[in-house]
């Protein structure tokens, strides 16, 4: 961490996470795709049930987040006793996470969805689906937790490895679950959960027998205060700023169905082939932050410079190509949901137009992680406040009231406009702060 060349070792460290995030987006695509063959009705189920599930990943993701930076922070430190308290009290955290949401999921999967619609075969397939993904979320919330571990130590590999084996159980039980069975949605379902229990499974063998520099156990456990409060400092924020997501996205689901419930499965495909373009983003972002913590512990600011300076590199270059992809092909993205002739005539408009805030997000994205590998969880969590429910959300209900679909799409791009000039305000403020007293 403190001494390889910061490229050599943003690479080492990121790209093995950017493939594993990959197939993390198949698979994420892969439950639309074989439901789409169902029915739209069937994909729609999926679609709207996208918030509930983005914000079981945003409560994971956040403690991890957390988890990660206090990890390295410690690692850079030298402080092993502290390392090992916040990965017992990590994981500790994941469990109670699960406990949480099987109990909402449990009782109020339904009404989640009668809020959104009265369509009886979308509320019936959708709320069964949830239900299935909640209450057996221990899964995805130990996995996602194991993989910090191996990640904050430098073992991306093996975090690769772990998510890759549960994404793949995932695409080859679908089928079998979906259509051999007969399950039809709620098979989706628990082939999801069969995949996310597969890779804590392999995580959890993978940290005691291949990562020395952690030692897990719970013999004698109790929970440490100091440590959940320096892990939710940082991962607090984090948590906030990716459930506003799905804060927005139930918002925008409201307003787009008020036009057809076409354009709400338009909105649902897109957060799929989306996560084509941002997940290597955040990979390369979980491959940053252990870098730019451990160095800040270590104060060696050049090396935290160089490595912001070439994620955002990265970053943009993966976006422009996802703008190209979006711009010249969407119909054949489209038409990977058999999409029909309206929804094609929604989507291509739509994937045209918001495909333009691809330009900048990549930027964003970069900065925010930056922050919260800083401790400044707070200012990424402003700039998503601001992105999603300061502008977007408005904006999208603005141009909603001129009875035009295809203007509502423009509130993407206007966002993150907003997004990519905060973010260069608060990161000239972050460097001032943190970096320069380092003395470079």
């Amino acid at each position: 961490m403190g001494v390889l060349p910061v490229n050599k070792l943003l690479v080492s460290m990121s790209v093995p996470i950017m493939l594993s995030m990959l197939v993390q987006a198949l698979y994420n695509i892969v439950d639309s795709v074989f439901v789409s063959r169902l029915s739209e009705n069937a994909l729609n189920a999926v679609g709207l049930a996208f918030p509930v599930q983005n914000l079981m990943i945003a409560v994971a993701t956040g403690t991890g987040v957390g988890i990660n930076a206090l990890l390295s922070k410690s690692l850079g430190e030298k402080k092993f006793e502290r390392a090992n308290l916040t990965a017992s009290n990590g994981v500790f955290l994941g469990v109670c996470s699960a406990a949480v949401f099987a109990l909402l999921g449990a009782l109020f999967s339904r009404t989640f969805f009668l809020v959104q619609t009265d369509v009886a075969e979308i509320v019936d397939g959708g709320a069964a689906y949830i239900q299935v993904c909640t209450v057996c979320s221990f899964g995805l919330f130990i996995a996602i937790s194991i993989e910090r571990l191996l990640q904050a130590t430098g073992r991306t590999v093996y975090s690769m490895i772990t998510q890759m084996v549960g994404a793949v159980i995932n695409i080859i039980f679908d089928p079998i679950f979906i259509f051999g069975l007969g399950m039809g949605v709620v098979g989706a379902a628990w082939a999801t959960v069969l995949g996310q229990v597969a890779g804590a499974a392999l995580g959890v063998w993978f940290n005691a027998r291949r990562n020395p520099e952690i030692t897990l156990s719970f013999r004698r456990f109790r929970p440490s205060g100091d440590i959940i409060r320096r892990i939710y400092s940082v991962g607090i924020p984090s948590i906030i700023m990716a459930s506003i997501g799905s804060v927005m996205t139930f918002g925008l689901n409201k307003i787009l169905i008020g036009f057809t419930t076409t354009a709400t499965a338009v909105l649902g495909v897109y957060f799929k082939l989306q996560s084509f373009v941002f997940m290597p983003i955040f990979g390369l972002n979980n491959g940053m932050v252990p870098i730019v913590a451990y160095n800040f512990g270590a104060r060696k600011p050049e090396r935290m410079v160089k490595t912001v300076k070439l994620s955002v590199l990265y970053a943009v270059g993966i976006m422009v190509l996802g703008f190209a992809a979006f711009q010249l092909l969407p119909g054949p993205l489209l038409s990977i949901f058999e999409a029909s002739d309206y929804m094609l005539s929604i989507g291509e408009t739509a994937l045209g137009v918001i495909s333009f805030h691809f330009l900048l997000a990549g930027f964003s994205i970069v900065a925010s992680s930056t922050f919260q590998a800083l401790g400044h969880g707070v200012l990424s969590l402003v700039i998503s406040l601001v992105r999603q429910l300061v502008v977007l959300l408005p904006a999208a209900w603005l141009l909603s009231l001129s009875g035009r679909l295809e203007l509502v799409w423009w509130a993407f791009p206007l966002a993150e406009l907003f997004s990519a000039a905060l973010c260069a305000v608060f990161l000239r403020y972050v460097y001032r702060k943190e970096i320069v007293p380092l003395g470079m």
